[in-house]
């Protein structure tokens, strides 16, 4: 989304919760949101969390994990290397916790990819997308125009030759044409997509034109924010919606949607 590119260089205004502690060592990528607002660490806990404006650092412990400038995985029996460009991109450019729960569940054969037709949504780094491909799915993997250098830079370092033709990396804006991709997929995940409120009813729309009653959704996310579950309602109102996995260290939910019959 274009709001992932809106991050200076060189300083970033973060917003930290204070006393509370959050088991993920991504619990404040809100700190470099747009928009500001009160963050749920636990879905139990109603209280509202102290707030504090602060400059960026990126010497921050909580966020050295984006400063590394790669990051290794095992999935699908092939090892990763996903460069991350976190000074370059800002969020695009970086493995967050959602991506890296939601590869672990697709990993474990929980869904059927193979030979299935699978589209990522705002992809960012493409980790997801990559393991889609490595279970046997036929993919398109997308996220906007700008993000496309890095994106199929990291795809295509991490594929092997022998998944050519098995995979496109394209640009796919919500609020654009979507005629570009005119047939319904059988699966659509997203790693957290979820979370600026402005893109809500584009982004809905442009799952609704991808997915027929058979198209399985899968959106893993941290819900930081209560217009974050606003989206969810919009989407139980089109989508049977259920919650599928939660991983509780990482404060990560994977929901599985399926578009309602008449």
């Amino acid at each position: 989304m274009s709001t992932k590119f809106m991050l200076c260089k060189f300083f970033l205004i973060s917003l930290i919760t204070l006393g509370k502690r959050c088991a993920s060592t991504e619990n404040t990528r809100h700190c470099v949101e747009p928009k500001f607002g009160h963050r749920n660490c636990d879905e139990q806990d109603n209280a509202e969390p102290t707030m504090a404006l602060v400059p960026y650092n990126g010497n921050n412990d909580v966020l050295s994990i984006f400063n590394k400038p790669e990051r290794f995985f095992h999935f699908a029996g092939q090892d990763l290397k996903i460069s991350q460009e976190w000074n370059k991109f800002g969020v695009a450019a970086v493995v967050w916790d959602a991506a890296v729960v939601l590869c672990e569940y697709l990993d474990a054969g929980n869904v059927k990819l193979d030979k299935k037709r699978v589209i990522e949504l705002g992809a960012g780094s493409g980790l997801v997308g990559i393991v889609a491909t490595l279970l046997g799915a036929q993919t398109t993997i997308t996220d906007q125009e700008r993000a496309l250098p890095y994106l199929t830079e990291t795809v295509n370092s991490n594929l092997p030759e022998n998944y050519e033709g098995q995979f496109t990396v394209q640009a796919l804006d919500w609020q654009g044409d979507l005629q570009l991709f005119p047939k319904p997929y059988d699966v659509i995940l997203g790693a957290d997509i979820i979370y600026i409120e402005e893109t809500f009813p584009d982004l809905l729309r442009t799952i609704e034109h991808l997915s027929n009653e058979d198209t399985l959704v899968y959106i893993s996310c941290r819900i930081r924010y209560t217009r974050d579950s606003n989206f969810l309602k919009m989407m139980s109102e089109v989508f049977d919606l259920k919650k599928i996995h939660l991983d509780r260290d990482r404060d990560i939910t994977i929901y599985k949607g399926k578009k309602k019959t008449n």
